[in-house]
């Protein structure tokens, strides 16, 4: 009778696989994965791409002369448009710009521009005392009014306040201003407010941007219209040269946006005396293009101003920031028009970008002689002179409007992310006949062929190190053969071996089937 000896091994936990993957892993073992499906060949992907050549230079089918031709088409068509594709983002990156000019509606109703204007003597002489002469000394250029001169020991002037001097000793507008109308109204100089520049006491008409006073027609006699007296027997002596000497008589006039601060002494034109002076405007309204096609400031948005001491930013207020910052860090003070606000001084150049947005006015200049004849004589009996002094002190200034339109001026993107858009896909099916769904395929095959190989390289077989722990295999019994005595092979019970597990014998196989080893 056949014996069967079954042997219990404990083999190595990690080997050790759930009941419920058992099948799963058999079919692994067997090489019988048929879950995940293989990827796709370069012939079939051709012979299905929406890639126009594709399929008849990489498709299946024989190689040849025709094929070869194809392939040779088809690079040649991707390397024109890559080429050109290359120019077109060279182009792009540029940021190219143009500039478009558009003349605005007509306006029944539109804003008068803030008229600043100084005297271009900025003390009174006959209004300097000894001290204020002492103090202004190196802005003068005077000589004392003592003819003792000035002795350091006996100096008992208190410290000079800049504000006080330059009311005290400026031209004042009462004085100065002889006739002023408005849109055929009557002004007067409480139309004008007081601001300080480079030039000492100005004074700026329509400067609030609150109450900014319109103005109804173009031409003139629809804007504003002031006679002034210079007041040339004021203007200081010139004894010694100095950086503020000036040797000018008139009037310094700047026309300007009620939210920019004026800037006269580099943006201002002059007036002279002894003529009527004639200036038309034209409102011009610029947009400018931030980064990357240009340089302008954007605004913030904050609704704090964004300079301190003024209300919106400007070039003007900038550089008059710069200009602070750089006494201030030099002397420790400031002059009477910088502004007055905290901050210390600002390391290295100072950089004022223009605004996005920006309203400034065109201006033609035209004048005539006066006076004549006649109104010499007559202004000489109205203001109690002589024609000489009308003539060397009286000037008329006449600003208008030329006509209530605007001129817009704007920066334009010349080739914006559509155009090159629109510009690479015409290109591309020219040249290739793709679109961006033909690139989603090819890259969608990528990522199939990528991913299968990744998924070959984690599952590759390794050998596991196993350890008598556990499990149950079956022990052939050659082994026991050499410890206890055993019949042999053709001498088994009940016919010899050749009848013993029949079906378990290869009918090719060398003498002993597989199951002889296990039964004697």
């Amino acid at each position: 009778m056949p014996i069967e000896i079954v042997c219990k091994i404990k083999f190595a936990e990690e080997d050790a696989k759930p009941k419920e993957k058992e099948a799963g892993d058999e079919q692994s073992l067997l090489g019988a994965a048929r879950g995940a499906a293989a990827p796709r060949d370069l012939a079939t992907f051709a012979s299905t791409s929406t890639l126009h050549g594709l399929g008849r230079a990489c498709g299946p089918g024989p190689h040849g002369l025709r094929r070869t031709l194809w392939a040779l088409a088809l690079l040649t068509s991707l390397a024109a448009f890559l080429y050109q594709a290359a120019g077109l983002a060279r182009g792009y990156l540029t940021w190219p710009h143009l500039v478009a000019m558009d003349p605005a509606a007509p306006a029944p109703v539109a804003g008068f521009p803030a008229v600043t204007l100084c005297n271009i003597n900025r003390f009174r002489h006959s209004a300097l005392s000894d001290a204020d002469i002492f103090h202004l000394a190196n802005l003068t250029g005077l000589p004392p009014k003592d003819r003792d001169g000035h002795r350091a020991a006996g100096l008992r002037y208190p410290e000079p306040d800049m504000v006080d001097i330059l009311n005290r000793t400026g031209h004042q507008l009462a004085d100065m201003l002889k006739s002023c109308n408005f849109s055929g109204h009557h002004c007067s100089a409480s139309n004008f407010s007081v601001v300080y520049t480079r030039y000492g006491k100005c004074y700026t008409f329509n400067a609030d941007p609150q109450s900014s006073l319109p103005s109804r027609a173009g031409g003139m006699g629809s804007g504003l219209e002031i006679m002034l007296d210079i007041q040339q027997e004021e203007y200081l002596p010139i004894w010694r040269e100095t950086n503020e000497t000036s040797f000018e008589a008139g009037i310094r006039v700047q026309i300007h946006s009620q939210e920019e601060p004026p800037y006269i002494h580099q943006l201002g034109f002059g007036v002279s005396p002894g003529f009527q002076t004639f200036v038309s405007c034209q409102e011009q309204r610029l947009t400018y293009l931030p980064q990357p096609w240009g340089n302008c400031r954007a605004e913030s948005g904050l609704r704090e101003p964004e300079l301190q001491g003024y209300s919106a930013y400007s070039v003007s207020a900038c550089r008059l920031r710069c200009e602070k910052e750089a006494v201030l860090q030099r002397c420790h003070c400031r002059m009477v028009h910088m502004p007055d606000s905290l901050g210390g001084g600002s390391e290295g150049p100072c950089f004022c970008p223009t605004p996005c947005n920006l309203t400034r006015y065109g201006k033609e200049i035209s004048m005539v002689r006066i006076p004549n004849r006649g109104s010499a004589r007559y202004l000489a009996r109205k203001y109690n002179r002589n024609e000489t002094y009308i003539r060397e002190n009286f000037l008329v200034l006449d600003v208008f409007f030329e006509a209530l339109t605007s001129e817009a001026m704007e920066q334009r993107a010349a080739y914006g992310l559509s155009a090159l858009l629109g510009d690479l896909g015409g290109q591309m099916g020219l040249f290739i006949g793709a679109s961006i769904l033909t690139l989603l395929e090819i890259l969608d095959y990528i990522y199939e062929v990528s991913w299968d190989r990744l998924k070959r390289v984690w599952r590759r077989p390794k050998t596991p190190l196993r350890t008598s722990t556990g499990g149950i295999s079956t022990l052939g019994l050659q082994e026991l053969k050499e410890q206890s005595p055993c019949p042999g092979r053709g001498q088994a019970e009940g016919g010899g071996a050749g009848n013993l597990l029949p079906n378990h014998h290869h009918p090719h196989g060398p003498p002993g089937g597989l199951f002889e080893d296990f039964a004697c």
